[in-house]
């Protein structure tokens, strides 16, 4: 590695729940990286972050648009001393806490695990109602069992944080940081 400090792997996925509150976090880091799930680059679209900010402030970004998330290999080379995924939303911890590695940022989650690098998950869906910001509105959902089920079922996974609100980030990412 280049610089000899270790980064910060952010990955943001398809939801708005506390959106702004993880980019005045990634904002505010240095040695971070932004990983984008396709949904995660829309989505920043629909609340009017323009990924050029970003890359103003030095931060690289990946985005998932290859079959074989070949960023991913950036954890074998120890370039990552901590992967975050804030917001993640109910499909990417569905797929997270079944497994699943099908694209950039359950790859980057699960490759993380197998290489004993700590993953700090916010988890949208974590409690049977969630007000939450849609982009131009407040909204409430309600979240299903299996969603909260399958909050509960990635709390167990080994290396791994999953918090339910931005001061329980702000606690954990103190700890590893």
């Amino acid at each position: 590695m280049k610089d000899n400090k270790q980064r910060i792997a952010w990955g943001i996925t398809g939801s708005g729940h506390y959106l702004k509150e993880s980019i005045e976090i990634i904002n505010k880091i240095d040695n971070l990286d932004l990983f984008l799930s396709k949904a995660g680059e829309e989505v920043l679209k629909w609340y009017d972050y323009n990924l050029d900010d970003f890359r103003a402030q030095g931060i690289k970004i990946f985005k998932d648009v290859t079959a074989s998330s070949a960023p991913v290999s950036l954890l074998y080379e120890g370039v990552y001393k901590l992967i975050v995924v804030s917001p993640a939303t109910s499909n990417t911890i569905a797929q997270m806490a079944y497994g699943l590695s099908d694209n950039l940022i359950t790859n980057i989650f699960a490759q993380a695990g197998k290489c004993k690098v700590r993953s700090i998950i916010f988890a949208c869906d974590t409690e049977p109602v969630v007000i939450t910001q849609a982009p131009k509105k407040t909204v409430t959902v309600y979240p299903r069992n299996i969603e909260l089920k399958n909050y509960e079922l990635l709390k167990d996974f080994e290396h791994t944080d999953v918090v339910n609100s931005i001061d329980n980030l702000h606690k954990v990412l103190k700890k590893w940081i």
